[in-house]
């Protein structure tokens, strides 16, 4: 067995073995794959590493991150992540899942790195441990990861028969989705009131050719106070909360994130916002919706999104 650098041309090997041991419940394909574990400028190449056995066939990978983007949106250099690790059942317990973490770990040590999460990176695939596989999230414990809460997907099914819902309205305030020349105003919004990764994931979005389909606006007097994103497959990116879309019959859109300034909340804006989203992808003849990553689960359930699936949340400082 030998461990080989982080290189696109092993990628059908690489898929391949996700989608021996995940594709049930995570079904992986070619253009997320690089799209997310390649493409993503923040991948640490340095601390990603392929395990092969003697016939040179892909057995593990683990894929790491870091903040390299040039872009000031807040996101700390110090800040880590692990993306994915992986390894073949018939190779475990052979200390090639601590071969490939300690690996990571200490090249991102080695780059100024003192804080990881497993998984919530750039272009991620999973906001912690997914609970299906809890046993995983034991083996991190282990090696020093403390747990750090639960995070859930929601989604709903509509039948395709059900009545497509009109766009919904509220005084004082209107819903629209964005405009191209209104890009402007939405990134000075989100610098402001959400500036972080909702704000840098806004940012590539335009800058992989986005028009402003994805956004919904709610405005004041012209002026831009919430937003919710919201995806699908004519959207220019495939988004974290419609990774999974193999999953579901006919197109899965996805919903989030959202937002609303932090001057215009208590108002009932964020319920309206997102039945405005659902209004949106409904007119697309869309009969899936997620919603990921989010602790808000009474808030959701109260437009008929219940639980689909959980992940633990983990940490580690080093």
């Amino acid at each position: 067995m030998k461990y080989v650098p982080w290189k696109l041309d092993r990628l059908d090997d690489l898929i391949n073995l996700w989608n021996k041991e995940l594709s049930e419940e995570f079904p992986m394909r070619k253009e997320l794959f690089v799209q997310n574990s390649f493409r993503d400028i923040n991948v640490f190449e340095e601390g990603s590493l392929i395990a092969v056995d003697e016939e040179d066939q892909v057995i593990g990978f683990i894929v790491a991150k870091k903040w390299n983007d040039e872009l000031d949106v807040g996101i700390s250099k110090k800040t880590g992540w692990i993306q994915a690790l992986l390894v073949d059942h018939n190779h475990r317990h052979q200390g090639i899942g601590e071969k490939l973490l300690n690996h990571a770990e200490s090249k991102l040590k080695e780059r100024g790195t003192n804080h990881i999460w497993l998984g919530r990176d750039t272009w991620h695939y999973f906001p912690g441990v997914p609970a299906e596989y809890k046993n995983t999230g034991d083996w991190f414990e282990r090696r020093g990861y403390q747990y750090n809460g639960e995070d859930f997907d929601l989604d709903h099914h509509y039948k395709a028969s059900n009545r497509i819902e009109s766009i919904p309205e509220k005084e004082g305030v209107e819903v629209s989705l964005l405009k191209v020349e209104e890009k402007d105003p939405l990134l000075s919004f989100l610098h402001h009131s959400f500036p972080g990764r909702w704000e840098y994931e806004a940012i590539q979005y335009f800058q992989k050719g986005g028009t402003g389909r994805e956004f919904v606006v709610l405005k004041k007097q012209d002026k831009i106070i919430g937003f919710c994103r919201i995806n699908d497959s004519k959207s220019p990116v495939i988004a974290q909360n419609v990774n999974w879309d193999p999953l579901y019959q006919g197109e899965l859109a996805g919903i989030g994130p959202l937002g609303i300034a932090s001057s215009e909340r208590k108002h009932g804006y964020g319920l309206f916002i997102v039945e405005a989203a659902v209004a949106f992808l409904r007119q697309r003849r869309i009969h899936s919706i997620l919603i990921d990553w989010t602790g808000l689960v009474s808030f959701y359930n109260k437009l008929g999104f219940e639980v689909c699936k959980s992940y633990y949340s983990y940490q580690k400082y080093l």
